[in-house]
């Protein structure tokens, strides 16, 4: 009879547990000695090969090491995009260190907040953000400060000088497994604190080889990656899977409209994901033209809704390129469906389908149990991409995987053929007399308005209605504010319940640095 046991929790022998072995820091080396030779990615003036990338990183990951830092230890990213904050989390991955993206918006409190939650043992950071950094010095615990370039002293290391420095140029040879926590992602705090999903390698090892088949990726693509690499969008559905493709990115650190549309332009760039607003603002831009961007045949988006009316623009603009709207969050690494070109002609407005690496469902948020087709309830998931847990908050943990599914918090429903519509953020959802208002509904009419920019519909108290639909527009240049014109127009639109209590105008909205829309700073400044 045989005994062996075949569950995951057996321990192979290490010669063949290493030829097994599946990590980030793996795969790089795969892609290295595929595509050596091949351009990898450029950023300002530097041109790094796969080979040099692969490199560099091994010095680098050596280099971390012999400051201290140990298995496990967290090492916080505090800074915009550069080749050296994309070398900073490779070598991470080599070292048996976990990478923590903080947003570079963050400062004071907010920045407290995640390097102390975390525990970060390092904190790397650009060198222009030092006086945010030497506010919080005395409110934090942390051992090691860096520059992640353009600095270097005895006290003060810099990744990029380690990095190109000559030193050991292969992967430190660790005991490191699939199942390693390799970063924690915090979420973007539009609605309370930030919480840090952890994930493994194999978890974004999972979630890259699903990208790479549903989103087409491919070793001639030629992308741009513009927003910000500490959000996973960026990081985890196109930058990773591109790298370990064979396929070449621009990267920028300041994604203003003119530099997103010179580059595309200039370069020849064929692939760009943008949130909603960025595109919002592209083509609002002068500068966007369809004989200069005609080469462009993947435009993704994501991130938060779109609205139906910028896809339609974007299509008829770009009639050659394909559209692909991604949804997903930071817990599941973070792409769980996509909408595919040919898919957008029907469906405009779905978020499409589960990747195959994602089961989902949509169950009723009282009784759990699975809604009929068009009936609306929060997405659940279960697939290999999902974190493993909120960084030292086991309450939020097991309340988000109840019943064995992660619960995303999200609205929707799924059509008889499986394609799935996002709703709304279940806490965004307005509660208007006892009626539950989804605010996209209401923000989808109002874009309809030829003088409307940008709008974003809240609830604020009401003592009549316990909340009103508030809604808060950025006009087109050109139109002048006129609130009667838009409650008229949301009237020909809507029930007469989703039609705004109240319309204010402002010059922009808030959002975050990776463009999504803050709605708690609007319920805060308008309740």
């Amino acid at each position: 009879m045989n005994t062996h046991s075949t569950t995951a929790s057996s321990s192979l022998p290490a010669g063949i547990a290493r030829a097994l072995r599946n990590t980030i820091g793996d795969a790089l080396a795969r892609s290295a000695r595929t595509h050596g030779k091949r351009t990898a990615l450029a950023f300002e003036d530097r041109i790094w090969t796969y080979s040099d990338i692969h490199t560099a990183s091994n010095r680098l990951a050596h280099r971390l090491i012999g400051l201290g830092l140990t298995k496990g230890d967290r090492v916080g990213a505090y800074g915009k995009n550069s080749d050296a904050y994309l070398l900073l989390w490779l070598a991470c991955t080599k070292a048996g260190l976990i990478h923590v993206p903080v947003n570079y918006a963050l400062i004071g409190k907010e920045l407290t907040y995640v390097v102390n939650q975390s525990g970060c043992k390092a904190l790397f950071f650009d060198t222009d953000l030092q006086p945010q950094v030497d506010e919080v010095k005395s409110t934090v615990e942390v051992g090691i400060y860096g520059s992640l370039h353009g600095g270097h002293s005895e006290n003060n290391p810099d990744a990029l000088k380690l990095a190109l420095a000559a030193g050991e140029d292969t992967a430190p040879e660790l005991e490191l497994s699939d199942t390693d926590v390799v970063q924690i992602l915090y979420t973007s705090g539009t609605t309370s604190d930030p919480k840090g999903a952890m994930h493994t390698h194999r978890s974004l090892m999972s979630h890259y080889s699903a990208c790479q088949y549903h989103l087409n990726i491919r070793v001639s693509d030629r992308s741009l990656a513009a927003l910000p690499l500490y959000h996973s969008a960026q990081m985890h559905v196109f930058s990773m899977p591109m790298l370990l493709s064979g396929g070449y990115s621009r990267l920028i650190n300041t994604p203003t409209p003119d530099a997103i549309l010179g580059l595309l332009a200039r370069e020849q760039l064929n692939t760009f994901f943008a949130p909603p607003t960025v595109w919002i603002a592209l083509l609002q831009n002068p500068g966007f033209s369809q004989d200069k961007l005609q080469h462009m045949d993947k435009l993704y988006y994501g991130a938060s809704i779109m609205p139906g009316q910028v896809v339609k623009e974007l299509g008829e603009k770009l009639p050659g390129a394909g559209l692909y709207n991604c949804y997903g969050q930071s817990e599941i690494a973070p792409l769980a469906t996509v909408l595919l070109p040919e898919e957008h002609v029907d469906r405009p407005s779905s978020a499409g389908r589960p990747m195959q690496t994602v089961m989902t469902r949509i169950v009723d948020p009282v009784t759990g149990k699975d809604c009929k087709s068009g009936e609306q309830g929060e997405l659940v998931h279960r697939s290999p991409q999902l974190m493993v847990g909120y960084w030292a908050k086991p309450e939020a943990t097991e309340e988000a995987f109840n019943d064995g599914w992660f619960h995303s918090g999200d609205l929707g429903y799924q059509d008889e053929e499986g394609y799935i519509y996002i709703v709304d953020r279940i806490k965004d959802v307005v509660n208007t007399g006892g009626v539950l208002v989804a605010s996209r509904d209401v923000e989808e009419a109002l874009y309809q308005h030829e003088s409307v920019a940008e709008v974003a519909v809240i609830g604020v108290p009401d003592e009549k209605w316990i909340e009103a639909i508030c809604a808060v527009v950025v006009l087109k240049d050109g139109h002048t504010e006129d609130s009667g014109a838009l409650m008229s127009h949301a009237r020909s639109k809507l029930a007469s319940f989703k039609v705004p209590k109240h319309i204010h105008f402002a010059d922009q909205l808030p959002k975050n640095t990776a463009g999504k829309l803050l709605k708690r700073k609007l319920r805060e400044d308008f309740s």
